[in-house]
């Protein structure tokens, strides 16, 4: 089981300092990823609703920032050395897949191999995937299109994992024809075992192992739930900071590695 920290780029990590420190705690603590979240910007007074809180609203006031997850992982990648960078989720429909493709193709070579992208939508991933393992990439679909575009630097290993997000059976068949990774945004055991057998059908259906999409999954904190979502396939857990300043920070880390981490691994 591996173990991640979920919203690794807001609150007291805006600030450069927290964020350098936070990454070498989370690094030493034996996290083995950072996850960053995306709001471009955040509508005034919005009325639809925000669908991981049962108030409908977003944690925070609408003023919180949330800095860009590229350029935050790009800032965290100098501040550690082994911790996976990752986009949990990057909202594809908001970007341009060819400088996406750049951008994340420049972060995993800084960071010597270590960028996830957790993204959206169908047509993008494969822009994305064309630009990043083909000599002189093409591609034509519906929404994006290019022709012998040469783009270097090419990832390190010769791609990025793709991790598809959301919570929907729509994005657990997606993540099953399309991903290298699953990180489904539900917490019971019932809607996320359904989402897992929907991603496992999908997979199966396009010919593909479901076994090899590696699951991320959140709202577990104690060893017995963790291991309760071990049992159905999930091989991380992402976990929210555990403190808003670095003293509690490390020591709260600290804790849940004794407790789960050093237990499970």
């Amino acid at each position: 089981m591996k173990f991640g920290i979920i919203f690794a780029n807001v609150g007291p990590a805006v600030a450069p300092d927290y964020a350098a420190e936070m990454g070498r705690i989370v690094e030493e603590s034996g996290f083995d990823s950072v996850w960053t979240v995306e709001h471009v910007v955040v509508p005034a007074g919005y009325e639809s609703a925000y669908p991981y809180s049962p108030t409908g609203r977003m944690p925070g006031p609408e003023e919180s920032p949330i800095p860009d997850p590229l350029i935050w992982l790009a800032y965290m990648a100098a501040c550690t050395s082994t911790i996976k960078l990752a986009t949990g989720v990057l909202i594809l429909p908001q970007r341009n897949p060819v400088v996406l493709a750049k951008e994340v193709a420049t972060l995993d070579v800084l960071s010597k191999g270590r960028a996830i992208l957790g993204p959206r939508t169908d047509d993008h991933v494969h822009a994305l995937r064309a630009l990043w393992t083909q000599e002189v990439p093409s591609h034509r679909g519906p929404f994006v299109e290019f022709e012998n575009a040469k783009m270097y630097p090419k990832p390190v290993n010769g791609t990025v994992p793709i991790v598809v997000g959301g919570h929907t059976r729509a994005a657990a068949r997606r993540a099953g024809r399309l991903g290298d990774g699953f990180f489904p945004a539900r917490t019971s055991p019932e809607e996320l075992g359904g989402l897992l057998e929907e991603m496992r059908r999908a997979a199966k259906d396009a010919g593909r192992d479901p076994d090899a999409i590696e699951v991320t999954a959140g709202g577990v904190l104690d060893l017995d739930g963790v291991r309760r979502f071990a049992d159905l396939g999930v091989q991380r857990i992402a976990v929210p900071p555990l403190g808003f300043d670095l003293e509690t920070l490390k020591q709260q880390l600290g804790n849940f590695a004794d407790n789960v981490i050093n237990k499970v691994s």
